[in-house]
């Protein structure tokens, strides 16, 4: 009799893992979970990933009513509220939940890509002053707002149409929004589903970037990995670009807060048993998870309007600094979200997919995904952190089958703020940055310490396992050249 090939088992602190895949691994289901925990991964990453509680609330989310195939987590996953960063789960209606903590508290924090028409080369000693005309327009920090105020009714069609409700003010374009994920507007959004409190936070908010890893940052095309995927995408080598990452500000922090609330009073009464509070969850058929998602959907298409605001004032810097021919060529390549909650059609049936701190990743020929895009796939932005790559990368059918869709957001932190600043100071990570002739702009010391590269996973090596993995693949690596942070 022929012995059964061995299975590689991992014991770490939040469980004991199984390889079941190329670089997947898997906890099964044991106690209250209802399906199986998995983690693409490698075991060099696996290593930094068991150093928080982050696999331990993956199993958690495993418990949780409705849960299909499994709870997923995307290799730079690490510890959040209630639902890890990195934390994907798919759920089935009417009874399968909805749960604020698998989205997070900055509805649909997300990335926007512009190209530019102008290479690094030509772009030269003018670095700096771009740089410095982008910060002076877009204002960063907790609670700052910026120039544009909205009224009730103006901040009521951002909240159900998103950007498009911004193009009578000349901010966006037609093309802006076709080169959007769902086109920057979630059907169902209810603007009376968001509370006074979010709606004044909010107001101001439109054009500004905040705080904590949110950034803009001027880059270059450092290397063309897939040649035939970057010509679709309008990439070339040395083109400059800037990236874009910011959400739904006060606005969307504001309505987690209050429909976790909401339903952290309604789990007893449906009868759900939690192994974390964080989880507070209800059903998607019931008055408190249909109330969450109309709000959710209304965050998610202030945070577009967003984005398409912060992209708005960067083509006003192009314009000053490189000219209106420059800013007129600034193109938006695409804007993905990386915290949402989606009703989509998954192996035959419509589920609701959880990507909290994950990226929308579908394949060639999805009609979800633009017309020039659709013979190579979904971009996907895999940011890097301040003197480190950043990475396009396009969506796969492999995506769909094994992670309903999706990839990774980032490098995914590897170390607390608190860590970080007592390992350098904000001081000596600007003069590091600029030695490495990157422009940084960042109001504080402080924050500029909290995201340093060294506190995040390595982004290459996520990236890479990604790719192995069969989720995506990468089309371009980017550089830094200059940096706004919030």
């Amino acid at each position: 009799m022929s012995e059964r090939p061995s299975v590689e088992v991992l014991r770490t602190p939040g469980g004991e893992l199984r390889q079941v895949g190329e670089e997947l691994w898997e906890i099964p289901a044991h106690g209250q979970m209802r399906v199986p925990a998995r983690v693409f991964a490698d075991r060099e990453l696996l290593g930094e990933i068991a150093g928080d509680r982050s696999l331990e609330q993956l199993q958690n989310v495993a418990t949780l009513p409705g849960i299909l195939d499994a709870a997923l987590a995307m290799p730079d996953i690490h510890q959040g509220y209630g639902f890890p960063v990195g934390g994907v789960a798919a759920t089935e209606p009417p009874d399968g939940i909805v749960s604020p903590g698998g989205v997070g508290y900055d509805i649909n924090c997300g990335v926007r890509l512009l190209t530019l028409d102008v290479s690094a080369a030509e772009l030269g000693s003018r670095t700096e002053a771009l740089v410095h005309e982008i910060s002076r327009r877009v204002p960063v920090g907790a609670g700052h707002g910026g120039a544009l105020r909205l009224s009730g009714r103006e901040l009521d069609a951002v909240l159900t149409q998103g950007p498009r409700a911004l193009l009578e003010r000349g901010i966006g374009s037609e093309r802006d929004i076709e080169h959007t994920e769902s086109y920057g507007r979630l059907q169902g959004a209810d603007p009376a589903r968001v509370s006074d409190r979010a709606r004044t936070r909010g107001a101001d908010q439109l054009g500004t970037l905040g705080s904590g890893n949110h950034f803009l940052e001027l880059q270059r095309v450092s290397q063309i990995i897939d040649p035939t995927a970057a010509r679709a995408l309008g990439l070339r080598e040395g083109q400059v670009t800037v990236l874009i990452h910011s959400g739904s500000r006060g606005l969307g922090h504001q309505v987690c807060t209050d429909h976790v609330r909401r339903m952290d009073t309604a789990i007893a009464r449906y009868g759900i048993a939690l192994p974390d509070r964080q989880l507070a969850c209800a059903p998607l058929s019931s008055p408190e998870g249909r109330a969450y998602i109309a709000a959710m959907a209304a965050a998610a298409n202030f945070a577009w309007a967003n984005r398409a605001t912060l992209a708005h004032r960067v083509r006003e810097a192009i314009a000053l600094v490189l000219g209106p021919d420059a800013a007129s060529g600034a193109r938006q390549l695409y804007d993905v979200a990386h915290n949402v909650a989606k009703l989509e059609r998954h192996h035959d049936r419509t589920v609701c997919v959880h990507r909290k701190g994950a990226t929308r990743a579908f394949p060639p020929g999805s009609p979800e995904i633009p017309a020039a895009y659709r013979e190579v796939g979904q971009p996907v932005f895999i940011p890097g952190s301040m003197g480190t790559s950043s990475f396009v990368l396009v969506g796969t059918q492999g995506a769909m089958e094994r992670s309903f869709g999706t990839a990774c957001h980032g490098a995914g932190r590897r170390m607390s703020r608190t860590g970080a600043r007592h390992q350098i100071t904000g001081k000596e990570l600007r003069r590091q940055l600029q030695a490495q002739g990157i422009v940084v702009r960042c109001p504080t010391d402080r924050g500029l310490a909290e995201e340093a590269p060294f506190a995040y996973k390595d982004v290459e090596h996520v990236v890479a396992v990604v790719e192995r993995a069969g989720l995506a693949r990468r089309v371009a690596q980017l550089t830094p050249l200059g940096v706004v942070k919030g």
